[in-house]
């Protein structure tokens, strides 16, 4: 099932709107239509707190499945819900405010323009990674210079999230990466603590509304879920946009003469290439019935972005087609629903609607080096993260 997306994502929503599905050997249910994620994502009776899955709390799941790191990531706005979750969501999004994107957004255009420079000293008829050059090393740049992170820390991130995310990572390598990240931001915390510097990590720690001042144990969950999601959500967005139009190249004439906006281009790839396929998870409180079924106390519930981003009855019968003039495509719900629809989004799109005209404007006959089809996603069950990217820079 692993990197067949479209063959994964065809099956489970044949199987209904409310589906049941295996996670590496463990049940859950799955929720695969728009209008009902919406519905769940607002419904207080499910929850974040993994002490509510029965599996978890009766030892069926343990820290040994790889997928556990998903869903127990220390405390942080991502893990809790109610009153502590406002708590905890309002000093992010203080931190990500308009005023930090707006103060932001020269420093993007930057980074951009210096991966272009050092594109263009690559030999051109040569066939070049657009992932490694460009992709992957944008998003991680712009979280550094957002969070003030040194650039010679930059590679370790990388690597770190890299063998996270990947289902090839064993387990126990696994959690050594969480840890040794643990470690690594508790140290930035305490550095930024001892002397304010104006970036978002010490915009959380001196965060001052909202209730209690974070704890040292928040301010590091909330700076290792954003950097996470953040960083893998860009590379997706951007790759997944490219390899739209390179493929779509009537489309691509349209957003370089203006006649569709990038804008456009952007929500389309987040609709049609959601970044996140599944996103884990959420636990009911009580039972829950949705239309003949019941969602059992103490039983998990997966948000299946791809196929809810490919509803037929919300978005269209073409909804697999990539057509960036779809009215609907601008309520998609790649990054979530209700309250904890990502704070970042705002940051990913912005990093996107930068980078894609740049990319093409520097490299006007920007071309695939391979066909379509040997662009293959890496072995990660929850998100849509594509492996090498070949590319001729024309």
């Amino acid at each position: 099932m692993i990197g067949d997306l479209d063959g994964e994502t065809t099956r489970i929503r044949a199987a209904g709107p409310l589906a049941r599905l295996e996670l590496l050997g463990v049940p859950a249910w799955t929720v695969t239509r728009h209008d009902l994620a919406k519905q769940l994502l607002n419904d207080t009776r499910l929850v974040k707190d993994i002490n509510e899955w029965e599996l978890f709390r009766t030892g069926v799941v343990t820290h040994e499945w790889p997928l556990i790191g998903m869903i127990d990531a220390g405390r942080s706005m991502f893990t809790v819900d109610g009153d502590e979750h406002r708590r905890l969501r309002i000093k992010t999004t203080q931190a990500l405010s308009p005023r930090r994107l707006t103060e932001i957004r020269p420093a993007i255009e930057r980074l951009t323009t210096e991966l272009l420079d050092e594109m263009s000293t690559l030999e051109s008829g040569t066939a070049v990674d657009l992932k490694s050059v460009f992709a992957y090393p944008l998003p991680i740049r712009v979280v550094g210079e957002l969070m003030g992170v040194d650039r010679s820390d930059h590679a370790y991130l990388l690597e770190s999230y890299k063998k996270f995310f990947s289902f090839l990572t064993p387990q126990d390598e696994r959690l050594a990466v969480m840890a040794d990240l643990d470690r690594y931001y508790e140290k930035l915390v305490r550095a930024k603590t001892a002397e304010r510097t104006d970036d978002l990590t010490s915009d959380l720690i001196f965060a001052d509304e909202g209730g209690e001042p974070l704890t040292e144990e928040e301010v590091v969950g909330n700076l290792e879920a954003l950097v996470a999601a953040g960083h893998e959500t860009t590379v997706s967005l951007i790759l997944n946009a490219v390899r739209a139009l390179l493929t779509h190249p009537d489309q691509l004439a349209a957003a370089k003469a203006g006649d569709i906006t990038w804008e456009q281009v952007v929500e389309e790839t987040l609709r049609h290439q959601s970044p996140a396929t599944h996103l884990l998870m959420r636990f009911a409180t009580e039972d829950i019935t949705v239309g003949e079924t019941t969602i059992g106390k103490g039983e998990g519930v997966v948000m299946s972005y791809r196929a809810i981003n490919r509803d037929t009855a919300f978005h269209g019968e073409d909804a697999d087609e990539f057509v960036c003039t779809r009215d609907s495509a601008p309520r998609h719900l790649a990054f979530g629903y209700g309250p904890h629809v990502c704070p970042g989004a705002a940051l990913s799109r912005l990093e996107a609607r930068i980078a894609l005209p740049a990319l093409f404007e520097r490299f006007p006959n920007l071309a695939l080096a391979v066909p379509v089809e040997e662009i293959r996603n890496l072995p990660v069950l929850t998100q849509n993260d594509l492996g090498e990217f070949p590319v001729l820079l024309g």
